[in-house]
């Protein structure tokens, strides 16, 4: 795909479609002010389900992609859509239904989500994501898979999801070059070179109360997610100049580690707490360093 995508999670259900409208609107303002109106090739929107009962900011019924997507898209302009579907609670003709109906909507890619970590893998009733991964290989040419680097047993659960068609993974939030040695070690010992989405998030100063973050990327008693969380809790207190730095600083880190390692890179790019002005300042100075190169037309 060798895109930018920008990530724009759905609003609450109650008042969704001005709300929408208005996000859609601040996200164009706001990236032609930065400088990357025609820089984002594609909207990454999530499907989300409920989970933790303790998350930072509570979770209310969200309005569909689907519904969500047909009311931003026309705000932002000329961007391609991807989004994540959980694939745990549906059966394969309701799967097949609701891929039909994104890819009718204009989705590119499709990445497959299976439970939430309050359940195990395998629970749920419908089919897990390796499943979806394989049974819609002639129908989804884009499918992707969601790819922790700091996870126990990644390596084999991402190699087990290339197998069964994956072509491309979107890593969770990288507050930490974790990536570069996964990637590294993936290489040397699978011949698989899917796609990497690369996720960068924005950190805001609100950060240090919400807590938001944290909560998204924990993984209790993982030694490597907890040097992330303590990352992330360390520039949250530094002025926007310096925490803007400490991103930049490893988002080369990042770069610099995989980008000649033989994967086909992309980047996913999300503004947890909502999308401002300071967000898309970091973003462009990123994109500044090292961008993917869109395919020619």
């Amino acid at each position: 795909m060798d895109t930018i995508a920008l990530e724009l999670a759905p609003p609450d259900l109650d008042g969704g479609h001005e709300r929408a409208v208005e996000e859609g609107r601040k996200v164009a303002e706001n990236s032609r002010a930065a400088g990357l109106a025609d820089r984002i090739g594609h909207l990454m929107i999530p499907g989300i389900i409920a989970e933790d009962d303790d998350r930072p900011i509570e979770m209310k019924p969200k309005m569909d992609v689907i519904d969500f997507w047909n009311t931003v898209r026309p705000e932002i302009g000329d961007v391609k859509g991807l989004c994540t579907q959980v694939t745990a609670f549906m059966d394969k003709p309701q799967l097949t239904d609701r891929i039909r109906d994104l890819q009718a909507a204009g989705m590119e890619g499709i990445a497959f989500v299976g439970v939430p970590r309050t359940m195990s893998d395998g629970e749920g009733g419908g089919l897990p994501p390796t499943d979806a991964l394989t049974q819609f290989q002639d129908v989804v040419p884009n499918r992707g898979s969601i790819l922790i680097p700091t996870r126990e047993g990644e390596h084999g659960r991402f190699n087990f999801k290339c197998e069964r068609g994956a072509t491309y993974g979107m890593t969770q939030l990288l507050y930490s070059d974790a990536i570069v040695g996964f990637l590294k070690e993936f290489a040397d010992k699978t011949p698989h070179r899917p796609e990497i989405l690369l996720s960068f998030g924005f950190v805001p100063g609100v950060e240090g109360r919400r807590k938001l973050i944290d909560w998204l990327i924990q993984d209790p008693g993982n030694p490597a997610v907890e040097a992330e969380q303590k990352f992330v809790a360390g520039i949250t207190d530094l002025t926007f100049e310096e925490r803007k730095q400490k991103l930049l600083d490893l988002y080369k880190r990042v770069i610099d580690g995989v980008v000649d390692l033989g994967f086909p890179l992309s980047l996913h790019l999300e503004a947890p707490y909502g999308y401002s002005k300071p967000a898309f300042d970091v973003f462009a100075s990123m994109i500044d360093y090292w961008a993917p190169k869109p395919q020619a037309a």
